[in-house]
């Protein structure tokens, strides 16, 4: 007999009633994920959230009242584990680059289909952070540090064949189902592989993965 998988606690900010009704049935439709709450506005949200503590939040980045993007401010400085991805109608690129500054992991359109939304979701889950190839150059550029003289936890690490090729497509921007179809594996394969890069690099996300391996890659510079 096998043994039940893990559910995972889903909750929706969104204001539209049809949509936040949609995506709770695409959450529910994953034997592995439970929606605990759909909500309209920000401030119902970060009181239920706060008392139901689930792993995973749908916010809509534009609430009447208070923003999605204040309200993953407010709520990463309190519960700063639970994962938060933006939904919006298009690619406002300033506006999702702000709600990824506020602690935001990643964006769904609201156009997506119900595949794209599980296959986010999941991604989340596994320490990803769904966003387009733009948005993740954007970030890393955002935060990412000069090389410093002490020794890099890269150094240390010892990365798999597969794993560093997955790295390297990370680094390019590459959506997980984009590294399986240029690797020839699957979408499960490339999740499995990036959760060991995750505990080995010591990071919760592929932003922070991908920073980590640029830097250890990168030819320290003198002034000449």
């Amino acid at each position: 007999m096998s043994a039940k998988p893990e559910t995972t606690d889903v909750a929706i900010v969104e204001d539209n009633a049809a949509l936040g009704s949609s995506l709770r049935k695409v959450v529910e439709s994953d034997p592995t994920l439970r929606c605990i709450g759909v909500w309209t506005t920000a401030e119902e949200a970060l009181k239920k959230i706060d008392a139901f503590r689930p792993k995973i939040v749908l916010m809509d980045i534009n609430l009447p009242g208070m923003s999605g993007i204040e309200a993953t401010a407010r709520l990463k400085q309190y519960l700063p584990d639970v994962k938060v991805v933006m939904v919006t109608v298009y690619r406002d690129h300033d506006k999702i680059f702000a709600a990824l500054k506020a602690g935001a992991c990643g964006y769904l359109l609201k156009r997506s289909n119900p595949s794209e939304v599980r296959e986010a979701i999941l991604d989340v889950r596994t320490g990803g952070a769904p966003m387009s190839p733009e948005i993740a150059r954007r970030v890393v550029e955002a935060f990412h540090q000069p090389v410093k003289s002490e020794p890099s936890l890269m150094d240390e690490v010892k990365l798999s064949k597969r794993e560093t090729e997955i790295l390297e497509l990370l680094c390019e921007g590459l959506a997980n189902k984009e590294i399986a179809d240029r690797l020839d594996i699957s979408v499960e394969t490339v999740r499995v592989h990036l959760k060991h890069v995750y505990e080995k690099l010591h990071v919760r996300s592929r932003t922070e993965a991908a920073m980590k391996f640029r830097d250890s890659r990168e030819e320290p510079r003198f002034p000449i």
